[in-house]
Order: C-alpha cells, then structure tokens, then sequence
C-alpha cells in the first residue's frame, strides 16, 4: 500500500511527513489515531505560488483510514465533506458526481503516487496540536 510505504508502516500519532514536490507544492500527511487495528491520517496540499497561499478550495485535503488486516485504505472525509458514498443518483442536492468516491480514489493514488516519485521528505514527530 503506498500510503503506508509514504508513513515508512511506523505511524505514530501526531507524527507528520511533509513531501515537498517543488519551490511552491507540497503534500502533508498528519497521523491523528493509532489503534490495533486501523489508523486515521489526514493528508493534505499546502501550495504557495509567489509569496500568496492558494485559497482553501485550490488546497484538497482528505481524512483517511488505514485497515492494517486488509491493507487498504478508506477516504472518509474529503474537502470537509463527510460520509462518501459508493454511488449517487444523479442530478442530485448537492451535485455529486454518481462515481464521485471512485474518483476521489483515483485522486489520492495520483496524489500518493506523486509524492513517492517526486517528493523529499523529512520526519517530524514532534506533536502539532
């Protein structure tokens, strides 16, 4: 799983590792529960183009669960939106997309994908309250 090749599968909360991509894009991933048998991270896009941070839409963030059985991974938050589910009827209320978890999926390999080839790292287990 490249989320825990991305965590070195040594995850401790409030851990976080920061992939920087370039001068201006970063992705972070913070650590917020460690328990037996799952694990709940926030991953996250800081973007400074110019001295200016982008504004919060232009900057995807996502709550994760790790399953360590399974080996696999669930986004159960994503931009603040809660609950995703596996389809929707379309047109509906709030204008998701009927795959809109499938593509929420796609995004984070992309996204994890991206910091395995590109970004450096450095580890810092202080805690960030």
């Amino acid at each position: 799983m490249m989320l825990l090749r991305l965590l070195a599968d040594k995850e401790q909360v409030g851990q976080r590792r920061e992939f920087y991509i370039s001068d201006f894009l970063s992705y972070r991933i913070d650590v917020d529960e460690v328990t037996k048998y799952t694990s709940l991270i926030t991953m996250s896009q800081d973007a400074d183009i110019g001295g200016t941070k982008l504004s919060k839409f232009l900057r995807p963030k996502m709550v994760i669960r790790l399953y360590h059985d399974a080996r696999m991974a669930e986004v159960i938050k994503n931009q603040d939106i809660g609950r995703i589910h596996p389809r929707y009827d379309y047109p509906n209320n709030k204008m998701h997309l009927p795959d809109e978890k499938q593509q929420i999926n796609q995004f984070l390999k992309e996204w994890l994908q991206l910091s395995l080839q590109l970004g450096q790292t450095k580890v810092d287990l202080t805690s960030h309250s």
